[in-house]
């Protein structure tokens, strides 16, 4: 089905996959190089309020002021990404939000977390077709170091993702996994 007349970032907002040979997809490039110009001001800045001013830039969105980024952060397109309050994002960690990422208030991300909303099809042929899935943290989330989130993956509302875990299916609310992929190792009670 041709789809070129639609812009590729409603499409890519509507789940849609992009082939290689789509007329707009040098669209998605120049993006990121944009992107990429404002990311490397905002990931040589100390200044915790100029931070926040360029990531609203990237994202084309007013990031409150109780959200703390500590730079290097890496994005490569940012308008796909929506950022709560008292968000925490640690050091050195990748968005890769063509397909939307939502992350809501309260979430932490610990150091080299990497949510990844875009990927490819696991066939040769097919292979340089991008294909995305919305990414949805959830309220008071906590995201391990090294964690990794895959294309279309919810976490539940204080959810707990191990350090190094690889999130290949939706997380329960109140739910600790770990692994590769990741397993459900326990469910949080209110006593602990």
């Amino acid at each position: 089905m041709e789809n070129n007349t639609i812009d590729i970032f409603e499409r890519l907002k509507n789940g849609e996959s992009i082939p290689p040979d789509d007329t707009q997809a040098y669209k998605m490039r120049e993006a990121s190089y944009a992107t990429k110009k404002i990311l490397l001001q905002m990931n040589n800045s100390s200044d915790p309020i100029e931070i926040r001013n360029l990531l609203g830039k990237i994202t084309d969105s007013e990031i409150d002021e109780s959200v703390a980024i500590f730079t290097p952060l890496y994005i490569n397109y940012g308008k796909n990404t929506k950022i709560g309050k008292n968000v925490f994002i640690n050091f050195d960690c990748t968005f890769l939000d063509l397909g939307g990422i939502t992350i809501e208030d309260g979430v932490l991300l610990a150091p080299k977390v990497n949510l990844l909303s875009e990927g490819h099809p696991s066939s040769p042929e097919n292979r340089h077709t991008l294909t995305v899935g919305h990414i949805h943290i959830k309220k008071n989330a906590w995201i391990g170091a090294n964690a990794t989130i895959l294309p279309g993956i919810t976490v539940g509302e204080n959810a707990v993702v191990a350090a190094g875990a690889i999130v290949s299916k939706d997380v329960p609310d109140n739910a600790i996994v770990g692994g590769i992929p990741a397993k459900i190792i326990k469910t949080i009670t209110n006593d602990e």
